[in-house]
């Protein structure tokens, strides 16, 4: 199944839930791609260490998630 889920939010555990959804549906075998909009971009910088937003998106760009903004 083709999946694609969209984030517009700067809310770190908003993007924190999005990445984690991917990784649970890659496990699945779904092909999945995450498209950042907005404030969503900036993910990288609202990375902390109760949300780590970068180790959640390196995981899911390694496991072949489609990561698009």
């Amino acid at each position: 199944m083709n999946i694609t889920l969209i984030a517009c939010s700067e809310n770190p555990e908003i993007l924190w839930n999005c990445f984690r959804m991917g990784n649970l549906m890659l496990e699945q075998m779904d092909e999945v791609t995450i498209f950042l909009d907005g404030p969503s971009v900036n993910f990288a910088s609202l990375s902390s260490e109760e949300y780590p937003l970068q180790d959640q998106a390196k995981l899911f760009t390694l496991s072949e998630g489609v990561l698009q903004a």
